[in-house]
């Protein structure tokens, strides 16, 4: 591992490079111990106030955490934090709710059908314990949001796929709030509240039948179904 000296302006930027591209040649990994303070200082050729600044940046965003005592690592787990700024860039943008489906309908149809292929055992019985989940929550709207979101999450996990698991864990801040009112909806109605648990039993029997075709049918049918309840 060598860090090479920063000439150039924004010199926090420059230091956040170096240490994204080590970690991308695999000179830097989850759990790796960064050097001192006053070592980086010394090879970067930058104060502590800029090598501070850099750090400061990569914890926000979830790269590095910084252990009293210890010092600076790579962070173990970056699902949390990593690409939470997504969500913030979707709430502070106007009428999103179409863009949303659109996002979701190109993400999760390629998930289902993935889903669909490489499902095990242990998968299935996750998405269906949602389902179940969805049973038991009827009239519930927030216990029902929570298992419609563990659903999703699990068939995200099923895909095999850890970056579409990330990247749905990323924007889920900003789908709770866009169908927080639709979930309202869903459960004062109860021919809406049956059509919403109907509609991701079929998703699970497609997945567990192994039919990614059937699969992504009923996944477009239920973001559709969504979408309605979001134009009303």
């Amino acid at each position: 591992m060598e860090f090479n000296p920063v000439q150039d302006k924004k010199v926090y930027q420059q230091i956040i490079d170096q240490i994204k591209q080590m970690i991308y040649q695999g000179q830097l990994k989850k759990g790796d111990k960064l050097p001192s303070e006053r070592t980086l200082t010394a090879e970067l050729n930058v104060s502590r106030s800029s090598l501070r600044e850099a750090f400061s940046a990569l914890e926000i965003i979830g790269l590095i955490e910084s252990r009293h005592g210890e010092g600076t690592f790579i962070k173990e787990n970056t699902d949390d934090n990593f690409l939470k700024p997504l969500s913030l860039l979707f709430m502070v943008e106007e009428d999103v709710n179409g863009d949303l489906i659109e996002l979701r309908k190109m993400i999760e149809t390629s998930s289902v059908e993935l889903a669909a292929w490489r499902a095990d055992q242990e998968s299935l019985n996750q998405i269906k314990k949602h389902v179940d989940l969805m049973k038991d929550s009827r009239g519930d709207a927030v216990d029902s949001r929570r298992a419609d979101r563990g659903f999703h999450y699990a068939l995200a996990k099923t895909t095999g796929n850890k970056l579409i698991y990330k990247f749905l864990n990323s924007i889920s801040g900003v789908i709770d709030l866009y169908l927080a009112n639709a979930m309202e909806r869903i459960v004062k109605d109860e021919n809406k509240n049956e059509a919403f648990i109907r509609q991701h039993d079929k998703i699970y029997q497609a997945i567990k039948l192994g039919d990614k075709d059937l699969a992504k049918e009923a996944m477009v049918e239920h973001l559709n179904w969504s979408q309605d309840l979001m134009d009303i």
